[in-house]
């Protein structure tokens, strides 16, 4: 996976996690924890599920350093100027497209079952913003039905991605191909309002 992939996914992620503090009443710091959560608390817990020590960003701090300064930038921008209203949704849905592929390459090349590796996918996308939703007092948005696709996008688009790897060999075309999937699945929800059905019991 090339590095800045990675680095954009941890990016998109903490200005999302800045644009969540909006309203909560939080310092610089509180939007500095919600970003690092967010960029970084997907990768974090697939790495402990798959036994990975240290964790990405303890190896590698050039994780933590851009997720950081990515926070501090869209701090100052967002006390200036007044964002568009879906721009944290659009932040969230690249970080969904670019984190459910990465953490189905890595779980692949460690061996992982497909079933594993898919579950994984899902993890690294959606974690992060669960753990940033718990700590803004939110219902997270992967369990919203009013969300529409959200861990449905990463599982369908990671799925291609291992049905192409599994069959035509690896190719660097593959990725790409599996992140405009979840990236439009999840942009097509957004539009259109698709949404799995909602438990209702009788």
């Amino acid at each position: 996976m090339p590095l800045w992939i990675e680095y954009a996914a941890c990016a998109v992620c903490a200005i999302s996690g800045v644009l969540a503090a909006n309203g909560k009443h939080m310092d610089l710091f509180g939007a500095i924890m919600l970003a690092l959560a967010t960029a970084l608390g997907g990768g974090t817990v697939r790495d402990l599920c798959l036994g990975i020590q240290p964790v990405f960003w303890v190896s590698a701090p050039d994780y933590l350093i851009i997720s950081l300064l990515t926070a501090i930038g869209t701090f100052i921008l967002a006390r200036r100027f007044k964002f568009p209203e879906r721009t944290l949704s659009l932040a969230d849905a690249f970080g969904l497209a670019l984190f459910g592929i990465i953490g189905t390459e890595k779980a692949l090349q460690l061996q992982a079952p497909v079933s594993v590796a898919l579950f994984m996918g899902v993890i690294t996308g959606v974690a992060g913003g669960i753990i940033r939703d718990v700590l803004r007092s939110e219902l997270p948005l992967v369990f919203r039905p009013q969300i529409y696709l959200y861990s449905t996008a990463i599982f369908g688009g990671a799925s291609i991605f291992v049905l192409l790897e599994k069959n035509l060999g690896a190719e660097t075309s593959h990725r790409y191909i599996g992140m405009a999937l979840i990236l439009a699945l999840r942009l097509a929800a957004m539009r259109w309002k698709l949404a799995l059905p909602i438990f209702k019991g009788k």
